[in-house]
């Protein structure tokens, strides 16, 4: 399996908003979107729910990638994402890296940029680390 076909497995909504993941390693992991008129709000900006939507899956998939020993997942508990500048056109990059990796809580970063490098958001998110019950 590919590692898209890896994470559509585990996340389908990124199957269905079209999102590509580049890297996704414990320091980092990249997912791209791509601007598309049925992800837009009025005015033809990239909703800001599907970009919290890319953040979330970039960063969960970071969590993931930080499992403590024992773990069978993570769940977020807590998100804060600014937006900083629109979308009109093209991909945006979500790039995720870990703050924080504890036994039960793991708290990620993630910057969403456009092909140009302009800073478009930026979420911190919490995630719970899931044990066996």
């Amino acid at each position: 399996m590919d590692l898209n076909e890896t994470i559509y497995a585990a996340m389908p909504l990124c199957r269905t908003l079209g999102i590509d993941t580049r890297t996704w390693q414990a320091d980092l992991v990249e997912m791209d979107l791509q601007w598309h008129e049925s992800l837009c709000t009025s005015g033809g900006l990239l909703h800001g729910g599907a970009l919290m939507a890319l953040a979330d899956a970039a960063g969960g998939a970071c969590a993931a990638a930080n499992l403590p020993q024992g773990a069978v997942g993570t769940s977020t508990i807590e998100s804060k994402t600014n937006f900083l500048g629109p979308v009109t056109e093209g991909t945006v990059t979500a790039a995720s890296r870990p703050l924080h990796v504890g036994s039960t809580t793991i708290v990620i970063e993630t910057e969403v940029r456009r092909a140009d490098g302009r800073l478009i958001s930026k979420t911190t998110q919490t995630q719970t680390v899931l044990r066996p019950r």
